[in-house]
């Protein structure tokens, strides 16, 4: 693909989000003017969630004419009033509502892997944005483990290619997986990812610079990156990509509502088994918005928890639950990371925290001793998490004072290991009630050996890059990062909660569109997949390419769910 100008490059003819916004704002302009549409207007579509997988598939069926209302649990930010240069400040961002964990590998839920408001996870996430692998799609098949996807990387390419360029992504030709390029040249490096590089070079393992989805350039009426090392926070100037600056602009532009601090309590179904609408809490009313379709997009925790919660006498267990497939195989990335000391100043946190990066360890190397592989890549901790980090590696007191205050001496390195799906990896409904008075989640996790051998072994990877670049001290800390998984899709009903269109298999007009349809984690975060997969299940629904499922065949005799 031709790059553009290296320092204004032009906005794709299929979404003007980024000249709809206004030079002087940051937050999305007109919202006075948005589309509003009344609960009892049976609309198109309703989307639960205003995320990755929910906004990009609003602004592509709204540039088609679908009557769409997105509802969001949390608030409408706008960058200048919300967000603060200030990682206590920008705690708001995240899921903190009640969720309870268990298994014997406990994964924290929060900041590293849920998301609050319009935008959703992204609005915090490093900006990263890598392919899956071809491999990916296909790892029952090729190692033995994991599950194959119902569709493969090649249905997914031209979506890729598309969103890489509306985010718009920078970095260097990628070699990995299928290797290809990037519609914006890579960023510059900090004095902390210079080190890592050299680092990685004397030790053998190849490294690139990006992918971001951070403007290397003026996009638009988005600005340049500045460096600021705020990403995890909520990108201020918004040269970071995210669905608030991305998609939304261009879907609210055309008929989009976006009705945020909705909560969604159920999915109601009528006495056939179709989806009606949902029922939702707003200013602490209990209301009903009538759709054609339903979409829940709410990500690996939420949807899964939705479904469960939408309880009725056909689906007693939760809704599209007949074969106990909703809230299994949720999966996280093992994310240890590894930082050293070194002599100069790194000031790691000048950058965005991914800048160079390797998937040399992506695939599956048999010698290795486990399936499937990492990733690697620099990330840049700021100040609170640095201390996190100190204190995750034993260190307190005076200790903890001498390595904050040497903190710009760092360099840390993180992985992105492959953990497999296993079913009782699962969300379920716990004792405990939230504010609207509705179950929540009770997500449990626990690693196979598989797991632990991956991650122990990228460890040492990263240790060998530390030792090559001549480290003067290192710390270590255990980590997860992601979610996907939990309503994942399949061939097979017995196997799986959605077919490979994303369709629930027991219930025609209802669909699932987030990370949680996700069948395998990958060694690469998982945004820009899930917004790929928004995209071409958009180019389906509008080509009236989505046939009936199984269970809607044999009630109608063969004719359209959708119909």
């Amino acid at each position: 693909m031709p790059r553009g100008h290296p320092f204004r490059d032009p906005v794709p003819s299929w979404n003007r989000s980024a000249l709809l916004l206004d030079v002087h704002r940051r937050g999305i302009p007109h919202l006075e003017r948005m589309a509003r549409y009344d609960d009892d207007d049976e609309v198109d579509m309703v989307i639960v969630g205003a995320g990755a997988g929910g906004s990009t598939l609003a602004q592509r069926l709204a540039r088609r004419g679908w009557r769409i209302v997105i509802l969001e649990s949390g608030p409408f930010w706008d960058p200048d009033r919300d967000w603060v240069s200030d990682e206590a400040g920008s705690h708001k961002l995240y899921w903190t509502a009640p969720r309870v964990i268990g298994g014997s590998d406990p994964v924290e839920l929060g900041k590293n892997n849920s998301g609050h408001g319009v935008g959703g996870s992204m609005v915090h996430y490093a900006g990263y944005a890598p392919r899956f692998h071809p491999s990916d799609f296909e790892t029952r098949t090729r190692d033995g483990v994991g599950a194959d996807w119902p569709i493969g990387y090649a249905e997914l390419r031209p979506h890729y290619e598309r969103i890489e360029r509306e985010l718009p992504v920078a970095g260097q030709n990628w070699p990995w997986g299928d290797p290809h390029s990037y519609p914006q040249a890579p960023h510059p490096l900090s004095g902390a990812a210079e080190v890592a590089r050299e680092g990685a070079r004397k030790a053998g393992i190849a490294m690139r610079v990006g992918p971001v989805a951070i403007t290397n350039g003026v996009f638009g009426n988005r600005p340049h990156c500045i460096y600021r090392g705020f990403c995890l926070q909520g990108c201020k100037v918004n040269a970071k990509a995210s669905p608030l600056v991305t998609h939304l602009p261009d879907a609210i532009a055309h008929g989009v509502e976006v009705r945020a601090d909705s909560h969604v309590a159920r999915v109601e179904i009528d006495e056939r088994g179709r989806c009606t609408g949902v029922t939702y809490f707003h200013d602490g009313t209990e209301r009903f918005q009538r759709a054609t379709i339903v979409v829940v997009a709410g990500y690996s925790i939420e949807s899964p928890r939705l479904l469960l919660n939408s309880t009725s006498a056909r689906f007693p267990n939760g809704l599209a639950n007949h074969n106990d497939q909703v809230g299994r195989y949720v999966m996280v990335q093992g994310a240890p990371q590894v930082a050293a000391r070194f002599p100069q100043l790194a000031h790691q946190y000048k950058a965005p925290p991914p800048e160079v990066c390797s998937e040399q360890f992506y695939e599956t190397d048999p010698s290795r001793g486990f399936a499937r592989g990492f990733s690697i890549q620099t990330v840049g901790p700021l100040p609170i998490a640095w201390a996190e980090h100190v204190l995750a590696d034993g260190h307190w007191g005076h200790a903890l004072r001498e390595y904050m205050r040497d903190y710009n001496h760092w360099s840390t390195l993180g992985l992105l290991c492959e953990l497999l799906p296993q079913p009782e990896n699962r969300v379920t409904l716990a004792d405990e009630h939230d504010s609207h008075g509705l179950p929540v989640a009770h997500f449990s996790y626990s690693q196979c050996d598989n797991d632990r051998a991956n991650i122990a072994y990228g460890k040492q990877v990263l240790e060998r890059i530390w030792e090559a670049a001549g480290a003067q001290d290192i710390l270590t800390i255990d980590r997860y990062a992601h979610l996907v998984g939990g309503c994942r899709m399949g061939a097979f009903p017995d196997s799986s909660v959605v077919d490979a269109d994303h369709r629930a298999w027991e219930v025609p007009n209802l669909f699932v569109c987030d990370g949680s349809v996700m069948p395998t984690q990958g060694s690469a975060n998982p945004a820009l997949t899930i917004m790929a997969l928004a995209s071409r299940l958009a180019d389906r629904l509008a080509d009236k390419r989505v046939g009936a499922s199984p269970a809607a065949r044999a009630r109608s005799s063969g004719e359209g769910a959708l119909a």
